[in-house]
């Protein structure tokens, strides 16, 4: 195995983590959410082929044994967040404003959605 390719330092603060390309960045979050190969490739529209290449390079780069400890060293580093992401919903709004974020804008289509339902919901109670 090769040593992996380091660039830069860790927004985690750690050491120096590699570049990523975005399809390999997008192999890697797909295969942190569970998804196979099959599935990146659909939804990254790349070639199965090509989606498989990338994991092995994403799988050298990091210097990892497999998929699941690239993963693993991806998060530690910083890459990857590690906890569960909600998205387009009043949970995926809430977690953007507790780490500062700004919401996306599924995340705030989701919180209008939760305040006119929990509107709605009051004033059918009310009345």
């Amino acid at each position: 195995m090769t040593a992996p390719v380091m660039v830069g330092p860790s927004p985690a603060g750690g050491g120096p983590v590699p570049f990523l390309t975005d399809i390999e960045y997008g192999v890697l979050e797909g295969r942190a959410n569970g998804l196979n190969a099959t599935a990146i490739a659909a939804r990254l529209q790349y070639s199965y082929r090509a989606i498989e290449d990338a994991a092995t390079r994403t799988v050298r780069k990091l210097g990892a044994r497999d998929m699941a400890h690239a993963v693993f060293l991806a998060c530690h580093a910083g890459l990857l967040d590690g906890r569960p992401q909600r998205h387009g919903d009043h949970a995926g709004f809430a977690a953007h404003r507790y780490r500062d974020e700004e919401p996306c804008e599924a995340c705030w289509e989701g919180e209008r959605a939760y305040r006119r339902d929990r509107r709605a919901a009051r004033k059918a109670n009310v009345a």
